[in-house]
């Protein structure tokens, strides 16, 4: 993380900062704060006279994730944070502010349920992307499409550290389920889109009665309801005290499923869902594995555990 802190990159970037803020006709009013550092990215604010400005960049193997904000704003402004500038070859984004986040409010409110909300407008973005996935693609997006999952699903449990010999015989004995359930998947209809991949009330934010998706640095091309695997059984399901299926997930599952009636029957959306909980765990496994082997020591070794974590919800299905 020391690169993110570096004193002569820090006054790069606010050089551009400044730079972008001229073109757009606007003035700091403030010193720059950086709230968010990780190994992968950093987060830098920049109060203005038109209100805070927000600045991202990535590690170059997470580079995409600036263009591929834009191809989603352009098909889908107001689900997306403004894009004030971007410097794509360097994964440079600024952006406008985008409100509150979900997490607080949550914890204001304490109710979830604005996710009867959000989860129907995530699944219409994901249909709408759907014709730009071969751009997704050339932008630099993992390749996540169940014609492929299978094997490399294979690959991964055939290398990862992160498991126990007893986890890696159970994991290797269902390599023949997958590709059955990738080719069940697969024959519902349900176009393959961009995924988020990461979507939790950390990811998302309100500003103006609107809901937005940020941080799509781990997104992917997939089929789309890979996306609950994290987004109900990884966290509604754990309810407002995180306590393990302490919320009925059934209400947030078919208030996201509406959004793909037009493809399939209700009960082979059902169906699919329930395959996809699964599958995606390999998404994210995969997703996790990608990224964490590109960081430097000691954060690729801590990272590549969550590889192993996500295996083990899978497995856990399967008990």
């Amino acid at each position: 993380m020391d690169a993110w802190t570096d004193a002569r990159w820090l006054a790069n970037v606010e050089g551009w900062i400044d730079r972008q803020l001229e073109e757009l006709g606007l003035q700091s009013t403030g010193a720059v704060e950086q709230p968010h550092v990780r190994p992968w990215s950093t987060v830098l604010r920049m109060p203005t006279t038109g209100g805070d400005v927000w600045f991202k960049a990535n590690i170059p193997l997470l580079a995409y994730e600036a263009a591929v904000v834009g191809l989603v704003a352009a098909r889908r402004p107001d689900f997306v944070p403004t894009l004030l500038a971007t410097e794509v070859d360097r994964g440079w984004m600024l952006m406008a502010d985008g409100g509150e986040r979900l997490r607080e409010i949550v914890e204001r409110e304490r109710d979830l349920g604005r996710w009867l909300d959000i989860l129907p407008r995530y699944g219409r973005l994901q249909i709408d992307m759907a014709q730009d996935r071969d751009r997704l693609l050339g932008l630099g997006l993992p390749d996540r499409r169940l014609a492929t999952l299978a094997s490399r699903y294979e690959e991964l449990i055939g290398r990862v550290e992160t498991v126990t010999d007893d986890e890696r015989r159970r994991l290797r004995a269902l390599v023949p389920v997958v590709d059955e359930l990738c080719e069940r998947l697969a024959s519902v209809g349900v176009p393959e889109t961009i995924q988020h991949d990461d979507l939790h009330d950390g990811q998302i934010f309100v500003r103006d009665g609107r809901y937005l998706f940020f941080d799509w640095g781990d997104a992917c091309v997939s089929h789309p309801l890979f996306s609950m695997s994290v987004t109900l059984e990884g966290g509604l399901a754990w309810g407002l005290d995180d306590v393990e299926g302490s919320e009925d997930i059934a209400p947030y599952r078919d208030a996201y499923l509406e959004s793909f009636r037009g493809f399939a029957a209700w009960g082979e959306l059902q169906a699919a869902h329930d395959i996809a909980l699964r599958l995606g765990w390999i998404c994210r496994a995969l997703n996790v594995d990608r990224f964490a082997s590109g960081l430097p020591a000691p954060y690729r070794e801590e990272h590549l555990q969550g590889v192993g974590l996500r295996l083990r919800m899978l497995l856990n299905g399967f008990d």
